[in-house]
């Protein structure tokens, strides 16, 4: 009897160690399925990130896009009438001259007549935008804001580097100058 318990128990130990390594073996492949279920789940959290921030960027862009598009679309508005405007600049100085020769005559009805056509003009371009630079004599030349035609000697000390005449308006067409006071300056 002791011989066929020895031989059963020799084979219950092969089983034994059959059932421990399949269970082994089903724990470590369980391991592995959960890491890679991990993994997997990981890359894909990775991926949506990657997509999240993607979307992002690009909705950001376009944001930008049409921010871009609406300013330029309101300064094309606000100048595109600029060359008529430019075309105009002359008319004004010819109505500036003409007043001052009128003013040295005694024609007061002409002079009634040319101011009121040369207001309704500037009134009509005032409401296109359009505005005159101050300038006038004695101010500081500086070179960003002005065009010095040409330097005279200054009739005082205190003149020198300043604005001596304005030979010609500066214009601003909404918050641009299209053309720049034209001065002499005191040397």
């Amino acid at each position: 009897m002791s011989k066929k318990n020895d031989h059963t128990t020799e084979k219950e130990q092969p089983k034994a160690q059959t059932e421990a390594t399949q269970e082994e073996t089903k724990t470590a492949e369980t391991t592995e399925n959960t890491v890679e279920e991990v993994s997997a789940e990981a890359k894909l959290q990775e991926e949506l990130a990657k997509e999240k921030d993607k979307f992002l960027r690009l909705f950001a862009e376009f944001e930008n896009y049409k921010k871009r598009t609406s300013k330029e679309r309101v300064e094309l508005f606000k100048t595109a009438s600029k060359d008529v405007v430019v075309a105009m600049l002359p008319v004004l100085d010819d109505f500036d001259r003409a007043l001052t020769e009128i003013a040295k005559t005694d024609a007061e009805d002409l002079k009634k007549g040319v101011e009121l056509i040369s207001n309704k003009l500037r009134e009509t371009l005032k409401a296109k935008g359009l505005g005159e630079v101050e300038v006038k004599a004695g101010d500081t030349f500086d070179a960003e804001d002005h065009e010095a035609v040409t330097q005279i000697p200054a009739p005082s000390d205190d003149m020198k580097g300043k604005i001596i005449d304005v030979l010609e308006k500066g214009y601003t067409l909404g918050d641009k100058v299209i053309r720049y006071p034209k001065v002499v300056v005191g040397q």
